[in-house]
């Protein structure tokens, strides 16, 4: 049995895995009292053999979740850090670290599903891009705000510019609410399918293009191609990362 942490921007998701199921599942979002909720809710789960985990937050919220994990199983997580090559996928990064890890299991987790040529579009705090070919290289990505950070930097950077109710997405919107709604919505939409018709004749034309994130549900009805919402894909990741690597220490 392995428990396996995903620490996102917005939020720690976490799950327990046994014989290539989860059996047990849970999420925070970081305003929670992290320790606190992770005490009482592992008190009842059954203990680890392995703890395996993925971040792309501060070393504090990491020393927070690493804690709780050794007051309640008595073991220390091995965090993975992104690599050259893995589990079938190659990356593209020059410096393969500075790519973030969840991309990195995310495309782990496409490939070991057989969903390569993929797009990879992951709509969270921030809208992350990835193209993987059918033999695992990934071959590059984009970077943008997600729809609501989009809206927040313009509320953050305007004087006037103050909605006094949330937005509606509309293709003409006559008021402000619906204009900074839809705005940003359909620019990350838009972005989405830009990246596909990019990488789509280096990816044999026709690729596979999944979203996940937070936000997936509400975006994946304004792109113009077909898109599979994949849930829980850095878990997923994690997962075969963990089937693959049986040995303890940071990994690699």
């Amino acid at each position: 049995m392995i428990l396996l942490l995903d620490l996102g921007n917005t939020r720690l998701k976490f799950a327990l895995l046994q014989d290539g199921e989860f059996t047990h599942r849970g999420a925070f979002g970081w305003e929670a009292d992290i320790a606190h909720e992770l005490a009482t809710l592992w008190s009842d789960w059954p203990s680890p053999e392995r703890i395996v985990g993925a971040s792309v937050v501060a070393e504090a919220r990491e020393a927070v979740v690493a804690a709780a994990v050794e007051q309640a199983f008595g073991k220390a997580p091995h965090w993975v850090r992104t690599p050259a090559q893995a589990c079938g996928v190659t990356n593209a990064y020059a410096e393969p670290h500075r790519l973030g890890v969840d991309r990195f299991l995310a495309m782990v987790d496409a490939y070991a599903a057989g969903r390569a040529p993929c797009v990879l579009a992951s709509a969270g705090t921030a809208l992350t891009l990835d193209a993987l070919d059918a033999d695992g290289r990934h071959l590059g990505g984009w970077i943008a705000p997600g729809p609501v950070l989009m809206q927040q930097s313009i509320l953050g950077a305007t004087a006037q510019v103050r909605p006094e109710r949330p937005g509606a997405v509309r293709d003409l919107a006559d008021n402000t609410a619906d204009g900074l709604a839809s705005g940003c919505w359909q620019a990350s939409a838009a972005l989405i399918d830009r990246f596909v018709d990019r990488s789509a004749p280096l990816l044999g034309g026709a690729p596979t293009v999944t979203l996940g994130g937070g936000d997936a549900d509400v975006l994946a009805p304004l792109l113009e191609h077909d898109v599979s919402i994949v849930p829980d894909a850095v878990l997923r990741g994690l997962a075969v990362w963990a089937d693959v690597h049986s040995t303890g220490g940071d990994i690699p």
